[in-house]
């Protein structure tokens, strides 16, 4: 009898999505028998604090980390924005799959967009990057927390705590709930967390055939252009408590890269933009093109801004 191959996944409904997303794409194109082992994590736990002040994104993976560490699970999948920059010793981002719309959705069950909010609204988000942004554009709103699953945070809006909320736009539409959101934000306008809309796959460094397998399953225009959103990050030191965006887009062959930075403990604060661009073909070049952007950040004054980190 084969044994399956068993997935960690989070069990909220989203990531349940993705984890059978992934076990259908093996199914179907390698034949494998997958199983699904669900498991609750401390980021779905602690629900009263931002991740900032509590350990950061990491919370979502390391429960499922243990599980490959033990041989209960050979893969884990996750929302790519949710994986820490550099992984434990031991682990491996094995893939990543084509993106979803990469783009930031407005939520709201009254008004049509983000201008068409009143002056001093209250708008929910727990994402420092979101936060500088949409000081930014609208410095007189108010910002509140917005924690929970997607779910959670749908019916936060929907019981009238929130005049609008901000959530990633591959989420609800995964989900079927396109029709929730009133309008999407430019990448420009809003820049995307890096690894945004795309799926990454974690494995143990030493699962070298399943590691093989997977390598068949990378979507290479998302995997390189998330190694450059990525790279950003890493060189700046990247943390959950930094509100850095990072977003890379391809056209006619050529990765152009925007970047901005800024200040988590004064949100109010001219952010800081860069941008960035060249032709990678494989992890280097890409990681090089993010090292660029993240070394123009730096002599733009980055310094000043990562004191919160």
């Amino acid at each position: 009898m084969t044994t399956p191959t068993v997935i960690a996944t989070r069990e909220s409904r989203l990531a349940l999505w993705q984890a059978e997303h992934v076990r259908d794409l093996l199914q179907s194109r390698f034949g494998l028998a997958v199983e699904l082992l669900g498991m609750t994590t401390k980021g779905d736990q602690i629900l009263d604090r931002a991740l900032s002040k509590v350990g950061g994104k990491g919370l979502f993976v390391k429960e499922l980390e243990t599980a490959l560490e033990e041989g209960r699970a050979h893969l884990a999948v996750h929302s790519l924005k949710d994986v820490p920059m550099d992984l434990p010793d031991g682990f491996v981002l094995a893939a990543v799959l084509e993106r979803e719309d990469p783009r930031d959705a407005f939520v709201s069950n009254h008004h049509a967009s983000l201008e068409a909010l009143p002056e001093g609204a209250c708008v929910g988000t727990s994402s420092l990057r979101r936060v500088v942004q949409l000081l930014a554009r609208r410095p007189d709103l108010r910002i509140e927390p917005l924690r929970g699953n997607l779910d959670t945070r749908l019916r936060k809006l929907d019981e009238g705590g929130y005049d609008a909320i901000v959530l990633a736009a591959a989420g609800l539409k995964r989900l079927g709930l396109g029709s929730r959101i009133r309008a999407v934000f430019d990448p420009e306008a809003m820049i995307p967390a890096a690894g945004q809309g795309a799926l990454g796959i974690e494995v143990r460094e030493d699962a070298t055939a399943l590691r093989a397998t997977l390598a068949r399953t990378i979507d290479a225009p998302t995997w390189l252009a998330t190694h450059a959103e990525r790279a950003v990050s890493r060189a700046l030191g990247g943390s959950c408590s930094m509100p850095l965006a990072a977003h890379a887009t391809w056209s006619d062959g050529t990765l152009t890269l925007v970047a901005a930075l800024g200040d988590g403990e004064q949100p109010a604060r001219p952010l800081l933009r860069t941008q960035a661009s060249g032709q990678p073909v494989d992890e280097a070049s890409a990681r090089a093109l993010g090292e660029q952007a993240a070394a123009a950040l730096r002599a733009a004054g980055a310094a000043g801004y990562l004191h919160a980190s």
